[in-house]
């Protein structure tokens, strides 16, 4: 079902504004891309029905594929859980969020890449730490980690969500986790390490100073840890649910009248609740741009067993002794499938610049279709 509003529209409005909203040239870039995305701004191409009795022509314009734009994750994320599913292992899995405290925020402002990188930097050691110790696994794990940087209010939120299977590997032979899929690692003896490690890090870089310090070690640090979860499906669910996110999808926006946004959020502080958000135009984009990452950051990362360097050589190690994952396969439909006879794939037959299609392309091809038959 296509959304009422996007977040293009809100773009589109206040293109001669964005250059006084955006902080810097990257964000005003990638707002650019947004606000033209499968625009005629952007070019196009005429596609036509692979089946020749069916012969559908429409007309598409090009996507800005920005991994920041709400219309172009679907088909991106469809692509990683496919490439994901053969690198299952046949184990329960565990979501961990790690959450950093609002008092970074400032610092997630100026100095995002090394502030995200150290997150994930000192998540893995300590997530590969818990692993190795033998009262929990002793084993070497592995993690899938994906950044999140908003809040249901579009407000700054850092955190990291982590995927890690329940169990690893000890010379060469798995070791499952021994809370029993009740837990994998104490939480708060997690948060303990995790904030320690990350404050040691923040220290090194000179980046908070001591007064600073002492206010964030006399608070808890939210470490957050679902019940582990069983079955291929369920973990590709998982998968697809947040590598792709983006800070707000258009489906959540419900009003864009007098130069205002409206979107629905939850309320986790009262149990989920949906309730509604108004914002002016500038103050939306404002919000919006803060999740706008430093461009080349990778947001999803590999470690340990499930690393590109090692995964290869250990999935067939632990798929050996575990056996294989019995994956219910989903039927994916291509984004390219033809709307009309749902069959065959629509093929490029024709591109044009941002000046549009050539007078009268698509009654041309109609009469060459035709000809054909």
């Amino acid at each position: 079902m296509q959304p009422g509003y996007e977040v293009a529209d809100i773009l589109q409005r206040n293109k001669p504004h964005l250059k006084g909203i955006a902080k810097n040239s990257w964000q005003l870039r990638t707002l650019y891309a947004l606000a033209a995305c499968r625009t005629a701004e952007m070019g196009g191409h005429i596609d036509q029905c692979s089946n020749k009795e069916c012969g559908h022509i429409q007309i598409s314009y090009n996507s800005c594929r920005n991994r920041h734009c709400p219309k172009c994750q679907g088909h991106k994320r469809e692509e990683w859980i496919r490439k994901r599913e053969n690198e299952l292992l046949k184990v329960p899995y565990y979501h961990m969020v790690f959450t950093l405290p609002h008092e970074f925020n400032q610092l997630a402002l100026f100095e995002p890449k090394l502030l995200y990188s150290t997150l994930f930097k000192v998540v893995w050691s300590v997530i590969k730490d818990f692993a190795s110790n033998a009262k929990f696994m002793g084993a070497q794990t592995g993690m899938i980690s994906i950044l999140h940087t908003w809040g249901q209010n579009l407000s700054l939120h850092p955190h990291l969500h982590c995927i890690i299977p329940g169990g690893g590997l000890s010379y060469q032979k798995w070791k499952f986790a021994k809370g029993k899929g009740k837990y994998l690692f104490p939480v708060k003896a997690v948060s303990k390490v995790f904030r320690a490690r990350f404050m040691d890090e923040i220290r090194k870089l000179v980046l908070i100073d001591q007064l600073e310090a002492k206010a964030l070690f006399s608070k808890s640090w939210v470490v957050y840890s679902k019940r582990s979860f069983f079955g291929a499906n369920q973990v590709i669910e998982y998968l697809g649910r947040y590598t792709h996110k983006i800070a707000i999808s258009n489906h959540r926006i419900s009003s864009i009248e007098n130069d205002s946004v409206t979107f629905r959020a939850k309320d986790y502080k009262k149990g989920g609740k949906n309730h509604f958000i108004t914002l002016s135009d500038t103050e939306f984009i404002r919000r919006f741009s803060l999740h706008i990452l430093p461009k080349g950051f990778t947001r999803i990362r590999h470690y340990g067993i499930l690393s590109s360097s090692l995964k290869k050589a250990a999935l067939k190690i632990i798929e050996e002794q575990i056996g294989e994952v019995e994956f219910l396969k989903k039927e994916y439909i291509s984004h390219m499938m033809c709307p009309v006879c749902k069959t065959h794939e629509m093929q490029i037959v024709f591109c044009f610049n941002n000046r549009g299609p050539p007078k009268n392309i698509k009654e041309r091809l109609e009469l060459l279709k035709k000809m054909q038959t």
